[in-house]
């Protein structure tokens, strides 16, 4: 077998980006490149090689065969740079390591942030850098290490830990609380409800009301709806865990003894590349979280 030319990275950068996206500019885009410059680095890479990776149909570019076979070699080794990087950072033996995280803003501002303290006592060295956002990130493209995730998963590519289950309680005010003491289930639909129609209808369901169910107010982020719940502007389905420490502090109570759970999965799961399973930071993180769910969940289980 001929020996094959040593290819530039530059070169396969452009061909990973272009044969994920199926589009020279979007992957320009993604590259900070010209369009022009994504195309002629694939043109060179198709010349070295000697023989074409994609099939060119108008704007949009498909894989053949031969590039199929490029792309799965490609991603291996992009997955064993990355863990050369992060074993190189570990080496280093500097005095701060980064770690970063991206999660919901709801987990990041109701429980994370309130214990960031402790991580930092306990890790003095492995500084977190939090991003707290709805969309899902790509971790690896977007250079992070991990991520808390709500759903059911699995998320393909990452692996998967399962952190803690979650429960949906119906939640108010302590004053809400102590003026519907003894009142049956059916009376918290006659209160300004927060959420989703949705949501509220199974809780009703489930508590065997037959009840129209409309919401004064509905959220994109659970954070918001607590912090409406708290305010005294309605009633609100919520993650025990989101409200665990609104109801030591007295800001919350729940309204009503049962939790539900829902379809599709609303647990909590750790998700992070396979290479950094054992990232001493990473597995630093992932003990620290089962820790500090198990005190949330140890006062969960008082409260309730």
């Amino acid at each position: 077998m001929p020996r094959l030319p040593r290819l530039p990275l530059q070169n396969l950068a452009a061909f990973r980006a272009a044969a994920r996206l199926q589009n020279l500019r979007a992957a320009a885009e993604e590259l900070s490149l010209t369009h022009g410059a994504v195309s002629q680095q694939i043109r060179g890479l198709e010349e070295q090689l000697g023989f074409e990776l994609f099939h060119r149909r108008g704007r949009r570019i498909v894989l053949n065969a031969a590039g199929e076979a490029l792309l799965q070699g490609v991603e291996r080794a992009w997955v064993q740079l990355d863990e050369a990087v992060h074993a190189a950072a570990a080496a280093d033996g500097g005095t701060e390591r980064r770690l970063r995280l991206t999660t919901l803003p709801s987990f990041a501002q109701r429980w994370l942030l309130p214990r960031i303290a402790r991580w930092r006592d306990a890790h003095p060295d492995i500084a977190i850098e939090l991003d707290a956002s709805h969309r899902v990130m790509d971790l690896q493209r977007e250079g992070f290490h991990a991520a808390v995730r709500q759903g059911k998963g699995p998320w393909p590519g990452l692996e998967n830990e399962l952190l803690i289950e979650s429960p949906f309680v119906a939640v108010g005010t302590p004053a809400t609380a102590r003026r519907l003491a003894g009142a049956p289930a059916q009376a918290l639909a006659d209160e300004p409800l927060l959420g989703d129609v949705d949501t509220w209808a199974h809780w009703f369901a489930a508590m065997g009301v037959k009840r129209r169910v409309v919401p004064v107010a509905s959220f994109n982020d659970a954070g918001l709806m607590l912090q409406a719940a708290e305010q005294g502007l309605g009633i609100a389905l919520a993650r025990e865990l989101l409200a665990a420490d609104a109801f030591g502090e007295q800001r919350l109570a729940r309204l009503w003894p049962q939790a539900i759970t829902l379809e599709g999965g609303y647990n909590y799961h750790l998700v992070y590349p396979p290479s950094l399973r054992d990232w001493p930071p990473l597995v630093a993180l992932r003990t620290w979280l089962r820790e500090e769910l198990e005190r949330s969940r140890q006062s969960m289980v008082v409260a309730a």
